[in-house]
């Protein structure tokens, strides 16, 4: 098997993501992580971080810097961690890939109420920090974009 040097899991609450289609600014795909063995579908990289959020929630980490606020009183009180059984093996989530792209996310903080971790496009065996989920969905944009366009500024990028 081909050594990759930026494929590597080493978080337990790391994500494969597969890319399968794009719809203009949709992206379809599957989410995969160790703690079960289908995948989880999703219909746009918005549903996609909610799903990702969700796991983290359950798995209490990273754990969020801030706490959800309502004006409402909440229904349900805080549920106490329950430890998830690791299903699938690192290998197995690398063996994990898209139709048109394929990214290993893995979030080290939760703070600002965002996301800053590390991303690695797995076609291109590329690794880059993000400081934000905004940052981190710019990332998959551009990767899986056909067409590149060139833009000033300081939006994250692969060629950097």
């Amino acid at each position: 098997m081909e050594q990759h040097s930026q494929w590597y899991i080493a978080a337990p609450n790391a994500v494969v993501v597969c890319i399968d289609h794009r719809n203009d600014w949709e992206f379809t795909g599957d989410l995969f992580h160790a703690y079960q063995t289908d995948p989880t579908p999703f219909s746009d990289l918005g549903q996609m971080t909610l799903l990702m959020e969700k796991l983290f929630d359950e798995l209490q980490f990273p754990h969020p810097g801030t706490n959800e606020r309502s004006f409402f009183p909440q229904n349900k009180p805080f549920s106490s961690h329950q430890e998830r059984t690791k299903v699938m093996s690192d290998e197995q989530l690398l063996q994990k890939h898209g139709d048109i792209g394929t990214f290993i996310i893995r979030v080290q903080h939760r703070q600002n109420s965002s996301w800053q971790g590390r991303i690695t496009w797995m076609e291109a065996d590329k690794t880059i920090q993000f400081r934000s989920i905004w940052e981190m969905i710019k990332l998959i944009e551009n990767a899986v974009d056909i067409v590149s366009i060139s833009e000033e500024g300081d939006e994250p990028s692969w060629s950097d």
